[in-house]
């Protein structure tokens, strides 16, 4: 069954005139990137809004510059990145109800805000202009040179201290209905709840590996920009997919890099939002390019998924551009064992996500770790399971052999087991290993991390 489709208002409008400031300030979260550096967003970004009971979604667009208005197909590196973005634009002006148009009340009014004006105007939606960083009402004289723009519905607003974005707000929202009052607030985000919820999946990896190649191809629409250059994602962008009669909700994440390789504000903090999404989702897609192979960046990455307790996939990409010998997949797998030890709970997959190969076997295998991460054992079946379970003779930190009398599952998500024992210290990491790998191979914990905790039984 199709989903509804929700009434939506596009933020258009040079760069660094305060677009993603409005944003996060109409959607109540810091979701957008913003800064002084112009060009922090790229592509478009979706967020849920509320006012006065009035439920629809803002799209954020990155900044239009001349060069992307003048030539949408220029071939050098900038060129691509503005025509992106400038692509990223009419999708989401396209896409929406209705649109704002931004403009800085400092700067005056520009060529290209003339320029942009006209060309939303010829689209015949809705259009409302919000003339922003107008802080104070000493400043309310610098609209006035605007309304030559002849938009009727002019607003001096201030994004970043909430200035006349309520007069704002009720145009935009005019022509709504109230939701009932017992409805979640539009601008939570869906609670992750496995199989009856929406499951988040983060896209995770290095520059340039093709995150978002695979976002794009899931969706059958170009949601990212996709350009050579290492780093053109910096927002997280979310997208929904229904697969099965499961929704998912994808997180398209920029590529981490050490703190040491990143220079702007812009790359700085898109690091930064990559970690905290990568810690809102329930299954990481970890991809490796397969021309390169599994590189130090590629562990470390893992890394901060093992340390967040995420569910993880790990996705070889670019699998058509390597010779295909009959155990290459075999040969790779044991390489990613090796270097990625801690990541031995999780499924590898090999796909093309330029070519669209193997996108249902992936598809499949999220839906599958998703659910593991919520399965529950019966303490009754998982103390017959533990009284089969023999440790031999290893020994407590104190030094007499380890005694385990009871196990129970406390926690899902990820499934986290207490474990009472005849010591206060925990046993030796062998012992937690013997453990885990024995749960492993008689339950269906695929993908998923297990965290023990350890008590003493009184």
């Amino acid at each position: 069954m199709a989903m509804k489709r929700p009434y939506r208002v596009a933020i258009v409008g040079r760069p660094n005139v305060g677009k993603s400031t409005l944003f996060n300030r109409i959607t109540g979260r810091r979701r957008a990137l913003a800064g002084n550096e112009p060009g922090m967003t790229r592509d478009r970004l979706y967020g849920r809004a509320e006012w006065l009971g009035r439920e629809f979604e803002v799209i954020d667009t990155g900044g239009l510059l001349d060069a992307a208005l003048e030539s949408a197909s220029r071939a050098q590196a900038a060129g691509e990145i503005a025509a992106g973005i400038l692509r990223q634009a009419h999708a989401a002006i396209d896409d929406a109800a209705q649109v704002v148009l931004v403009v800085d009340a400092r700067q005056g009014l520009l060529p290209l805000d003339e320029e942009l004006a006209r060309h939303l105007r010829a689209t015949g939606k809705p259009l409302s202009l919000a003339v922003n960083k107008a802080d104070s009402d000493r400043q309310e004289a610098l609209g006035a040179e605007f309304h030559h723009l002849g938009i009727a519905d002019t607003f001096l607003i201030s994004a970043e201290h909430g200035r006349g974005i309520d007069d704002l707000l009720d145009r935009v929202t005019a022509g709504l209905t109230a939701a009932p009052g017992d409805q979640a607030p539009a601008n939570e985000a869906p609670e992750a709840t496995g199989a009856s919820g929406v499951i988040q999946v983060a896209i995770i990896g290095r520059p340039n590996v093709g995150k978002s190649t695979l976002l794009n191809r899931l969706l059958n629409e170009e949601r990212s920009i996709v350009t050579p250059i290492a780093g053109t994602t910096r927002d997280a962008i979310d997208a929904e997919l229904e697969f099965k009669g499961q929704r998912l909700c994808l997180i398209d994440t920029a590529g981490i890099r050490r703190k040491g390789k990143t220079h702007l504000l812009a790359e700085k903090l898109s690091v930064i939002q990559a970690r905290k999404h990568l810690e809102r989702s329930d299954v990481a897609l970890l991809l490796i390019d397969a021309v390169e192979g599994v590189t130090a960046a590629d562990t470390h990455i893992g890394g901060y998924a093992y340390e967040s307790h995420r569910s993880v996939i790990v996705v070889v990409n670019k699998w058509d551009l390597v010779p295909k010998a009959a155990t290459a997949t075999k040969e790779f797998t044991e390489i990613v064992r090796d270097k990625m030890k801690y990541l031995d709970f999780a499924p590898v997959i090999f796909l093309s996500a330029l070519k669209g190969r193997r996108l249902d076997k992936l598809l499949e295998t999220i839906l599958k770790v998703a659910a593991a991460r919520q399965y529950r054992i019966p303490t009754a079946e998982i103390n017959r399971f533990l009284q089969e379970l023999d440790f031999g003779r290893a020994p407590s930190p104190g030094g007499r052999p380890l005694r385990l009398y009871y196990l129970t599952q406390a926690a899902v998500a990820p499934p986290t087991f207490v474990a009472f024992i005849n010591s206060s210290k925990p046993p030796h990491f062998s012992v937690e290993r013997f453990l885990k790998n024995r749960i492993r191979e008689r339950f269906p914990f695929v993908g998923t991390p297990i965290v023990l905790e350890w008590r003493r039984s009184r």
